[in-house]
C-alpha cells in the first residue's frame, strides 16, 4: 500500500532496500572486526610480556642490592666474584677509583661495577650497575703493600 505521498511502484522498492544488510557489507564489518580483535590480542599479549620483563628485571635489581649489602668496605686487592642465583648469573669487579686525594686521611675508593644476566626466552636480559664504596682501612700495626 502506498500512502498519499508516495509515488506509485516507490512503497515496494523502498522496502526491499531496508530488508538488511548486503552480503559485501557484512565481509567489511566481520573484517573490521577481526582486525580489531588482532589489535587487542597482540596489545594483550604484549603487556603481559612487558610486565613479565619488569618482574625479572626488579629481581635482578634486589639481586645487584643484596651483593652491595653484603659489603660494606672493600679490601684493598679488591672485590672479584661471580656466581649464580635464582636463574640469574652474577659478576662482581672492583677497580680502584681515582679520587685525586692524597694524604693519611683520604679514604681509597673503589669503583664496583656488578653485571647480571638471566634468560629472557630468545633473548638475554641484563642489568649493569656502578658505585663506589670505601677500601678496608688496615688493622694497626699492619704494613700497607
Amino acid at each position: 500500500m502506498t500512502g498519499p505521498s508516495c509515488k506509485p511502484g516507490q512503497g515496494r522498492a523502498a522496502a526491499r532496500r531496508q530488508g538488511g544488510f548486503s552480503l559485501l557489507e557484512l565481509l567489511v564489518a566481520f573484517s573490521i572486526m577481526a582486525m580489531s580483535l588482532g589489535l587487542l590480542y597482540r596489545v594483550a599479549g604484549g603487556s603481559l610480556r612487558s610486565v613479565s620483563d619488569v618482574s625479572q628485571h626488579q629481581q635482578a635489581t634486589w639481586l645487584a642490592e643484596s651483593l652491595l649489602a653484603s659489603r660494606q668496605v672493600v679490601r684493598a686487592d679488591g672485590w672479584n666474584e661471580s656466581g649464580e642465583s635464582g636463574g640469574y648469573n652474577w659478576q662482581v669487579r672492583s677497580n680502584p677509583y681515582p679520587t685525586g686525594l692524597n694524604g693519611p686521611k683520604a679514604i681509597p675508593l673503589h669503583e664496583i661495577q656488578i653485571d647480571i644476566s638471566w634468560p629472557m626466552g630468545a633473548r638475554t636480559g641484563r642489568l649493569q650497575a656502578v658505585t663506589l664504596l670505601p677500601e678496608q682501612k688496615p688493622p694497626p700495626g699492619s704494613t700497607v703493600r
